[in-house]
């Protein structure tokens, strides 16, 4: 029986969860990392108790609470929707930390610059502070990308034809015991070696450029 094709046919899927949840987190980060470096208590408050409860609750459970309790009129969300929603959740608490560890990395020279020249606080964000904080942040985004990926086999559980999901449904069908999942770890390493070669690049083009 061919075990890598049927396999490899969750790969595509296992990215794009990835890639979306990836993207939806950082959006949702975004806000909350202001909150978290902003001057007002309050907000400061209200974001760490954001993430702790974020934190708090284990991903696979994030998928359950959001794949059968949550419903838009009558309609549940399907089983890729509350993957992407679920793991989108779990990825804002940890890059609004790395975001967070970014700004505070910026000299203090430097947001005191963008007062002096009369910036909004938008714009010092956006304009100065965030374009030299990124910098600082790839290596942790791609370490968590990669994790992300590893987390994204969560959504088997629910349904998601993902790789581990396809590895299971071979294993169950077949006698070959865990070689699908063996196969399933290759494309796993197949995928993260190249997000770390290029990453280590970017770094190296990064230093050489300041």
């Amino acid at each position: 029986m061919n075990i890598v094709v049927p396999v490899l046919m969750g790969l595509p899927l296992t990215v794009l969860l990835t890639a979306a949840a990836f993207a939806v987190g950082f959006v949702l980060a975004v806000p909350l990392s202001l909150m978290s470096t902003s001057r007002n208590a309050l907000l400061r408050l209200l974001s760490q108790l954001i993430i702790w409860l974020e934190r708090g609750v284990p991903p696979l459970v994030w998928l359950m609470i959001l794949y059968f309790g949550v419903r838009v009129g009558a309609v549940r969300l399907s089983s890729m929707q509350a993957a992407i929603l679920g793991l989108s959740v779990v990825s804002m608490g940890y890059l609004s930390e790395i975001l967070r560890s970014g700004f505070m990395a910026i000299p203090a020279g430097q947001y005191e610059a963008t007062r002096a020249l009369g910036l909004g606080y938008w714009t010092s964000y956006s304009r100065v502070i965030f374009p030299q904080a990124i910098k600082l942040m790839v290596p942790s985004f791609t370490t968590y990308f990669i994790g992300l990926m590893k987390d994204s086999s969560l959504a088997s559980s629910i349904g998601v034809a993902e790789m581990v999901f396809q590895a299971s449904k071979v294993a169950r069908r077949s006698q070959v015991g865990i070689t699908p999942f063996l196969v399933a770890a290759v494309f796993y390493i197949a995928v993260s070696i190249p997000i770390a070669i290029v990453t280590r690049r970017m770094e190296g083009a990064m230093r050489e450029a300041k």
